[in-house]
């Protein structure tokens, strides 16, 4: 297991199974960087995620990671790749001996490695710590330095709490939870003169107290921006998931003034996402958080606003500009929108389920839990990607996971390699014509009552934990008649507006709607909020690509 020492400083990590070098690399480290920063060590890929899945629950920050690539079980490129999920802003580095060159170059690809060293690094001053001390110095200058983390105090089994705690994960704010329970809890409720009436209790950086916060107060006490810089742009994109990314990306590096609005956290449901296979230039899989950590990163990177925890509530034409209207009564306007809204999990119906969600049961991947699943039956409900790649992520630590499906397999709405791998894990299995009849517990999920669909049988399971993935409703009813939409919600664009060969009614210019332009001329659409859309996150990704080519083109003829 991975050695400990002082929790307050950073940590720079490094793993290798021969104990002797494990030791001589921590030796060097300690010398040069023992007084500013914790060497924490360890003998094997999966002792050492352990050791980061642990720093991470605390609050500390991983600067460097050092990891040998002839490691057994798991080798150094599959330990930083999954250590990348755990701590995306730390810097990577490979420890190879020069036959294995080609792998830690290949790893640049895949795990965005930063260096590689050549065995042996002596002596350590030419070879060793002059790299060290440029990554350092890189992540330190990074959106990842140092900084005093956020402490959430709450009731284990409490919705607001596991809201919070997922608000904070996905938008990347590091965060120590503690529950109320816990004597470092109660002292915390004590220092705050608060009680365990009102939780959860967040304690800011600066040192101050929000009770039961709501997200947009939250965001910005945690240092994310919540307030746009003017009052109007060139492009608005409403959503952060990948069409919206996407389209931040393309529009800002193009030029445009653009800023991404988005209610929650960027990323949509691909951000939460465990593993995506199937994204072009990806081979080994990508987790939606890095997906998504790259994609804000690089679109600040360009210029773009990204404003978190705003939620929409009107669209409305101008003349010529394109005013959006927020929840607080303020607006912005611009030259042109593009609706990038995505969509979210259908609620489950079933008797109880409402009152236990958030304890017990949760609409996603809701990975902030996934560390308290550990050795646990699991229930996801749902037979479409999400719910395969959810089922896999989380039988890695599962007792078991049982993936309860309306139809008689998974063949018509998974993937190939997906059902592959599925039917090859041995903690998985798969109940066809099953649905979720009610949930039962007091404060949390405690049994299931399944029923199946064809016998009619019912049958009682003990269950705490379950995940829902069942079909997706567009985020679009804020919309109201500002655009057309189908029967469903989605949002209707192109030659879905002129099927009977004339322009929509209202529509005043002489030329038909572009492919993805909606009733108003300059609102465009993208991604899973368009009618009849992929539904595939490279799909989502080019829409909000083309979208700013059609903007473009659109400028340019006003």
């Amino acid at each position: 297991m991975a050695q400990a020492a002082d929790t307050a400083r950073t940590v720079i990590l490094t793993v290798d199974d021969d104990p002797g070098v494990s030791r001589a690399v921590a030796r060097d480290l300690r010398r040069r960087y023992g007084e500013s920063y914790r060497i924490v060590r360890a003998e094997s890929g999966r002792s050492a995620l352990e050791a980061l899945r642990e720093l991470k629950l605390r609050g500390d920050l991983v600067a460097v990671i050092l990891a040998d690539y002839r490691m057994p079980q798991m080798n150094g490129i599959e330990f930083l790749e999954q250590a990348l999920d755990v701590y995306p802003g730390a810097r990577r580095v490979l420890l190879t001996a020069y036959a294995d060159t080609s792998a830690a170059i290949d790893a640049i690809n895949v795990v965005d490695l930063d260096h590689y060293l050549l065995k042996p690094w002596d002596p350590p001053e030419e070879k060793l710590y002059p790299v060290l001390d440029d990554l350092l110095e890189a992540w330190r200058g990074s959106a990842y330095r140092p900084v005093p983390s956020t402490k959430v105090v709450g009731h284990r089994w409490s919705a607001r709490s596991s809201n919070v705690r997922e608000f904070l994960a996905r938008n990347q704010v590091p965060y120590r939870w503690y529950s109320v329970e816990e004597p470092e809890g109660r002292r915390l409720l004590a220092a705050a003169g608060a009680d365990d009436a009102r939780l959860p209790l967040v304690i800011t950086p600066d040192g101050g107290v929000l009770v039961e916060p709501e997200a947009p107060e939250l965001a910005a006490r945690v240092g994310l921006a919540t307030t746009p810089t003017a009052d109007f742009y060139d492009l608005i994109v409403i959503g952060g998931g990948p069409a919206g990314l996407g389209a931040a990306v393309y529009g800002a590096s193009e030029g445009l003034r653009t800023v991404l609005v988005e209610r929650s956290a960027t990323g949509g449901q691909a951000g939460q996402s465990s593993r995506i296979e199937n994204y072009l230039g990806f081979p080994d899989g990508v987790s939606g958080a890095q997906l998504t950590d790259r994609a804000r990163r690089q679109a600040a990177k360009f210029g773009a606003e990204i404003l978190t925890a705003r939620e929409v509530t009107a669209l409305e034409a101008n003349g010529a500009a394109r005013v959006v209207r927020f929840a607080d009564g303020t607006a912005i306007a611009a030259h042109s929108v593009i609706l990038a809204t995505g969509v979210q999990y259908r609620q489950l119906e079933a008797q109880g389920c409402t009152d236990l969600t958030g304890c017990g049961v949760f609409y996603g991947s809701a990975l902030t839990e996934a560390a308290a699943c550990q050795g646990q039956d699991i229930y996801i409900v749902g037979g479409a990607n999400s719910a395969g790649q959810a089922a896999m992520y989380l039988s890695r630590g599962a007792k078991s996971v049982t993936l309860l499906v309306r139809g008689p397999d998974l063949s018509a709405s998974m993937s190939h390699y997906l059902i592959q791998q599925i039917n090859e894990a041995p903690n998985i299995s798969v109940r066809p014509h099953t649905v979720v009849e009610a949930a039962h517990g007091s404060d949390h999920l405690e049994q299931l009552t399944l029923r199946d669909t064809v016998t009619g049988q019912t049958e009682r399971v003990d269950a705490q934990w379950m995940f829902v993935f069942i079909g997706a409703a567009p985020l679009t009813d804020w919309l109201g008649d500002a655009v057309l939409r189908d029967e469903r919600g989605f949002i209707l664009a192109g030659p879905d507006l002129t099927a009977e060969g004339r322009p929509p009614a209202g529509w005043e210019l002489d030329r038909p709607p572009y492919h993805l332009e909606t009733s108003v001329p300059g609102v465009f659409v993208a991604g899973d909020a368009r009618a009849e859309s992929a539904k595939r996150v490279a799909s989502a990704v080019g829409e909000g690509a083309m979208a700013v080519m059609l903007v473009h083109r659109y400028l340019e003829q006003s």
